[in-house]
């Protein structure tokens, strides 16, 4: 099915909007349906700060602006919805698939700002540009041989190697001294805590309440008690309420670009695997409009980069919040995004945000590069991946360990980085191993 196969009486760009006339307790909300104004507000609040935690740690993690990150993450998330046509509900926030590559292109040390951003830039335009190139492409040709190309055995594989391949920079970066070793772990016994202990709302906003928590903690350790280096708030006092951002040029480096680019196909893998839980979750068909998905991510990703912001992705934060409260209109991501654009134009925000002490963000990058692997693993559990196929082992074997021993292969003078060669590894191996089925 190609991205021009519509149902009959709804051909245009964007839906028939409907407003919604259920009970929320006991109707869910469609694609296509609208609510008042005042509801819509608060599902769009609790969306942005269903995004935030992620969004803010991702931009950190690289030595980016977080500020800048969270305002391109909301003004992507509403292009998203005029260039799918509000067919696809999906929030746009910091991608960590970009993470590994990113740290390898820049050598970023992991604390402060990174100094070779713009290199970082550029590879995450080019990166976008592929992606969107393949939106196009799907728009015009279907979405079925993305998904022989990419079937789960595959996207499980290169999700795993997100995570696999920082652990060890993650666990250097708390190792330095006693102190942030166990602050560290602090945090993550914070955010799991939050994770398996709390209900509700609190527990989707796990990695902002952990963090809070361990924040907390860190200041009483530091700024009350004496142990560590204290918490300096004069940043944030001196700050001002409202204003601009930073924003930063890219420079295009072929190193980079060749390190960066491959993200693309993660990226294509986790939008298919969203567009597929949103089917799954709405009983509507989400399929058809796969090429405008990914086109539009692309070309945020590419906004995003082109003023020194992260590259972005649909979010799993969000998907799981439309779980939760069976609310799946597109309308409601509109507001998300403006509340992000806000938070983003908010200079003492950031202030708050860069006074995070690096333990905190090593011990939260454990447990989200965990999270991550465990994806990958579950990909493979919902799709029934069977392993007592060889070419299933082999290509799950092979693929893992190249990621996680960050296996490089030089391609003249240009190095594919370990993630970019584990992908490009998993998929070879799938088309030649189970070329027959």
């Amino acid at each position: 099915m190609n991205d021009t196969t519509h149902n009959n009486a709804d051909t245009g760009w964007f839906p028939k909007w409907q407003k919604y006339d259920g009970h929320l307790d006991h109707h869910p909300v469609g694609i296509h349906e609208y609510l008042p104004i005042d509801k819509s507000i608060l599902l769009g609040l609790q969306h942005a700060f269903a995004m935030f935690g992620a969004t803010v740690l991702a931009p950190l993690l690289m030595g980016f602006d977080a500020n800048l990150a969270i305002l391109m993450a909301g003004i992507s998330t509403i292009l998203f919805f005029f260039l799918t046509g509000g067919r696809v509900p999906s929030y746009l926030g910091s991608s960590f698939a970009f993470i590994a590559p990113v740290i390898t292109a820049t050598a970023y040390a992991g604390s402060g700002a990174n100094l070779n951003l713009s290199v970082a830039l550029g590879g995450i335009m080019a990166c976008g540009a592929i992606y969107a190139m393949i939106g196009l492409l799907v728009m015009k040709t279907g979405v079925a041989w993305i998904e022989k190309l990419m079937p789960p055995i595959v996207t499980g594989a290169i999700v795993m190697i997100i995570g696999l391949n920082l652990a060890p920079v993650t666990i250097k970066g708390v190792s330095g001294n006693q102190f942030d070793s166990w602050v560290a772990l602090m945090t993550v016994l914070c955010i799991s805590g939050v994770a398996v202990f709390a209900r509700g709302m609190v527990r989707r906003l796990l990695l902002l309440i952990g963090l809070v928590l361990a924040y907390v903690a860190y200041f009483v350790l530091a700024n009350v008690m004496g142990f560590g280096t204290p918490i300096d708030f004069a940043p944030i006092a001196n700050a001002p309420l409202f204003g601009l951002p930073n924003f930063y040029h890219p420079t295009f480096d072929m190193n980079a670009i060749i390190l960066i680019a491959p993200v693309a196909f993660i990226l294509v893998a986790e939008n298919l695997g969203h567009i597929k839980a949103v089917e799954a979750m709405t009983g509507q068909s989400v399929s058809p409009y796969m090429g405008r998905a990914f086109f539009a991510d692309g070309a945020c990703t590419m906004l995003s980069a082109g003023c020194g912001g992260t590259g972005v992705t649909t979010y799993a934060e969000n998907i799981g919040v439309m779980a939760v409260t069976k609310v799946y209109s597109t309308t409601i991501f509109v507001v998300a995004g403006l509340v992000a654009v806000l938070l983003g134009l908010s200079p003492k925000f950031g202030a708050i945000i860069h006074s995070i002490p690096s333990a905190l963000l090593g011990g939260a990058s454990i447990v989200v590069f965990g999270l991550i692997t465990i994806a990958g693993v579950k990909i493979w559990q919902d799709n029934k991946i069977d392993f007592s196929q060889n070419s299933n082992l082999i290509i799950g074997a092979v693929t893992l360990i190249m990621g996680a021993g960050d296996f490089s292969l030089h391609i003249g003078q240009f190095n594919l980085g370990g993630i970019g060669t584990a992908t490009l590894t998993a998929i070879v191996l799938n088309l030649v191993l189970n070329r027959a089925k």
